[in-house]
């Protein structure tokens, strides 16, 4: 995909905006940073951004603006003293928020004629614009269309649909699973550690081979009903996660880790009782 050089203003300076700005600054984008505290520009300067003094000032210099803060009430404290500049210009959303917050963003923008975009990303700021990096888009298709190729430096762009809450709800549901996986394997490595085991050695030689073969069939599997499988054997599975929490249990690691398998045990119970 061709990038087209364009003024892009990014608005807040974490560790994803710091990530976000320089991968754009990289592509050869004309960048303009702000931060709501100062001291944090000097390395994008460095690098080629103009550091902007206001809000007003960013989105005044961009085509597009781009905006990565802690959450929706940063957002609109950000952009609230500037609302009557917002008229024409095209933002893009990068803040982490739940899927209300979006289309109620969404319609905030419309009062002021701003063409938007909500995202969600899909990558740690390590791996901002690497392969497999990729940023869900929701909002109107031919703007996406537009800005699909001057986004493509920070991740591939992923349209979710022309609902502006869908990639906040993609982004939710797709951390949700991830975070599911990470209290399992913390839960898993506790475990091994509180019985004296060798946890390198396992999570080498079981753990990781284990888990990239059961990751693709586990999301292949998932549904939203309350049934299980006949051939999952709904009693089994119980019989075993009781068994799991048992031996937790007993090697003394605390319960709040071994919550996903109580809710693993909670719907197989459901599903043997109905």
């Amino acid at each position: 995909m061709n990038t087209r050089h364009e003024r892009i203003s990014v608005l807040g300076l974490g560790a994803m905006g710091r990530a976000l700005a320089g991968a754009l600054i990289a592509a050869g984008h004309e960048v303009t940073v702000w931060n709501r505290t100062p001291g944090r520009a000097g390395a994008l300067v460095a690098q080629g951004a103009r550091e902007a003094a206001s809000v007003a000032e960013a989105i005044g210099v961009s085509e597009v603006t781009i905006v990565c803060l802690l959450n929706d009430v940063s957002v609109r404290e950000a952009l609230g003293p500037v609302t009557g500049k917002l008229a024409g210009t095209t933002l893009v959303n990068l803040t982490s928020g739940s899927a209300r917050q979006a289309r109620e963003f969404a319609g905030w923008m419309r009062e002021f004629g701003v063409r938007f975009l909500a995202g969600g990303i899909m990558a740690v700021p390590p791996t901002v614009g690497s392969e497999g990096a990729f940023i869900l888009y929701s909002g109107p298709r031919d703007l996406f269309d537009r800005l699909a190729p001057v986004l493509a430096p920070l991740g591939r762009p992923q349209w979710a649909g022309e609902d502006h809450g869908l990639a906040a709800l993609y982004d939710m549901a797709a951390l949700s699973g991830m975070y599911g996986m990470s209290a399992g394997v913390d839960h898993a490595v506790a475990l091994v550690h509180a019985s004296g085991g060798d946890v390198e050695a396992f999570k080498r030689e079981v753990l990781r081979p284990w888990m990239e073969q059961m990751l693709a069939p586990m999301v292949e599997g998932a549904d939203v009903s309350e049934s299980v499988p006949e051939e999952y054997n709904p009693a089994m599975q119980a019989t075993g996660l009781e068994t799991m929490l048992l031996t937790s249990d007993e090697a003394g690691v605390p319960a709040e880790l071994a919550g996903h398998l109580r809710a693993s045990l909670w719907r197989m119970r459901r599903a043997v009782a109905g």
